[in-house]
This record gives structure tokens, sequence and C-alpha cells, in this order.
């Protein structure tokens, strides 16, 4: 078997991921408080140690100012950890510096709970206030 040295195209959805961006757009109800909650079931990112997958469930949960989080965005932006090599505290930490420079939120927390390895299971709630 021949082995090409040249890259594969890369897919639709990897372009989309890579070029992926939080987006957001104006509060439909300034002034009025409420909670958007998200959760994103299929959080993917890599042990910076083993190099072995980590799997997760992230939750955000926010009350919004002037600006909402666009969910296709968040989604490509949360496939774009798959291939990172990061903790799983740094991630989630991370997670949340994003998400609050993207829409400033009046307070938001952000919650990995991770899938069990090795017998350890581990959750990593952060949260950022006005």
């Amino acid at each position: 078997m021949v082995q090409s040295s040249e890259k594969p195209e890369m897919k639709y959805g990897e372009r989309e991921i890579e070029e992926g961006k939080l987006l957001t757009f104006p509060n439909p109800r300034p002034g009025r408080r409420y909670d958007i909650h998200i959760t994103l079931p299929e959080f993917t990112c890599k042990c910076p140690f083993s190099g072995y997958p980590d799997f997760a469930t992230i939750y955000v949960s926010y009350v919004p100012d002037g600006r909402v989080v666009e969910l296709k965005a968040i989604k490509l932006y949360i496939n774009s950890y798959r291939d990172r090599y990061i903790s799983h505290e740094e991630s989630i930490n991370q997670i949340l510096d994003d998400l609050v420079a993207a829409c400033d939120p009046l307070e938001m927390k952000v919650k990995g709970d991770f899938t069990p390895r090795g017998n350890v299971h581990t959750v990593i709630e952060v949260s950022h206030r006005k």
C-alpha cells in the first residue's frame, strides 16, 4: 500500500470548528432578569499528562446583560477542545473566561461533569458575577 504525503482536505465541519468564534446577539429583553441554561453533553479534550481522551457534560447557566451567546457558535467553540491537551480544571476555567469575555453577563456558572476514568469522578464548577 502506497501512503500519500498529501494532507487530506479538511471537512466542512472541521473548518467551521477551526474558524469558529463565540458570536453574540443583543439581549431581546434588556432590563429583565432571566436565566439561560445550556447543556453540552459531548465535550472532549485530552489529558495533558497521558494523552488519553477525557469526556464531560458542560453546563452553562447565566443571567445575560446586553448580549446573549449564539448556540451554534458555542457548540463549535466547545468542539474546538477535542484535540487540545488541557486539564479538567483549566478547561472549565477557560470556558468561563471566554464566555464572559464574549457576552459580559451579569452572572455566569460553568460546570464540567467529567466521565469517571480510573475510578475517579471529577466535577469542576466556576462562577462569575458582575
